[in-house]
């Protein structure tokens, strides 16, 4: 039964091989649960997908070897002992048993890579969300920034209208003066007064009329 013997060790074998392995595998898997925010940064998944990728060959050649020992005990022509038919039995449940905490092992793991997966994907919108809104804020601390330096400006512009107007009224405050110096001595001059007043008075109208235009336009600015 030499060939039983050769199977038997090589199981044997592959079990150690495996178990250490699937160990490993298992304390990476719980490694990615609980870091899962460093999965990506740690090269946890790469390593993962490596062992992962490891234990699955294992168990393949293991259950290959199986295979053979079950093919070996339904021989007619070399029937196994007793001790062998258990040690075949023995060698296919603790196939089955690493076959199931393999299985489980990955289930567990690509549920873990699926919440962060999607929590990445979550954080991506939130940050782009704020970005975002982070532009559009400045876009209208900009227009607002704008409307400000238009509104000084016709702000500057109305005081030195203002200004100039006052000027003016000087100047003809002071013709006047000295018209009224004259009055006695030109004849007809009443009615060169009397057209100096109207124009004085149609300046006071206009002045009147353009800061009341200006104002107007600054109250449209600053409820905007």
């Amino acid at each position: 039964m030499a060939d039983y013997e050769s199977l038997h060790r090589q199981c044997r074998t592959l079990e150690s091989l495996f178990d250490t392995k699937l160990t490993s595998y298992s304390r990476l898997a719980s490694t990615i649960t609980r870091n899962q925010d460093d999965i990506e940064a740690g090269g946890s998944r790469e390593r993962w997908k490596d062992v992962e990728g490891e234990v699955e060959d294992l168990l393949e050649k293991l259950r290959e070897t199986n295979d053979e020992l079950l093919a070996l005990s339904n021989n007619p022509d070399t029937p196994p002992s007793q001790s062998m038919s258990r040690a075949i039995q023995r060698h296919g449940e603790v196939y089955q048993d690493y076959a199931k905490e393999l299985r489980r092992t990955k289930t567990n793991v690509q549920h873990t890579l699926d919440k962060v997966n999607l929590l990445s994907g979550v954080r991506n919108d939130i940050e782009a969300y704020k970005s975002s809104a982070a532009d559009s804020l400045l876009a209208e601390r900009g227009r607002i920034d704008s409307s400000h330096s238009m509104t000084d400006q016709i702000l500057d512009q109305a005081y030195e209208t203002r200004a100039e107007f006052s000027r003016q009224s000087m100047s003809l405050a002071s013709i006047n003066s000295r018209m009224t110096g004259v009055i006695s001595t030109i004849p007809g001059i009443n009615n060169l007064l009397s057209m100096i007043k109207s124009r004085r008075r149609r300046d006071s109208i206009i002045l009147g009329i353009l800061i009341g235009g200006c104002l107007l336009l600054l109250m449209s600015y600053m409820s905007r």
